[in-house]
């Protein structure tokens, strides 16, 4: 469900103080509508790309994307970060977890920071 969708089947209680319209969203909704923001920080999704970007749980982020290829068969990825106390894990598909290190943890760093200004500054403010 689309963040635009989320509000306007919710317009009544936007005049609601802010606790209160957030706890008629389940968490699932919430989510959703925090994934639609997060899919356009990396610029435009090209036709027949599906993206999410979001952090799931405390800790942990999950990237996600679907397309169909040349061939029109459909690919699909999913890499799930951990924030642990030793470092960030990534994990491609169903491998084994990983370390990034250097320019991959930076540029991770800056998406993460990116999208929760961004869901706080549009969602919950």
């Amino acid at each position: 469900m689309s963040l635009k969708k989320l509000l306007k089947d919710n317009l009544a209680n936007l005049f609601e103080p802010r606790e209160t319209y957030t706890n008629k969203l389940s968490y699932d909704d919430l989510v959703n509508a925090e994934s639609a923001l997060g899919r356009t920080l990396f610029g435009p999704i090209p036709a027949g790309h599906q993206r999410e970007f979001f952090e799931s749980k405390k800790n942990v982020w999950i990237w996600h994307e679907n397309f169909l290829d040349n061939l029109g068969k459909m690919q699909e990825m999913t890499i799930r970060y951990e924030v642990r106390p030793t470092g960030v894990y990534k994990r491609v598909n169903k491998s084994d977890y990983h370390k990034i290190e250097g320019e991959e943890l930076e540029n991770f760093r800056k998406a993460a920071h990116s999208y929760l200004n961004l869901v706080k500054t549009k969602l919950y403010c």
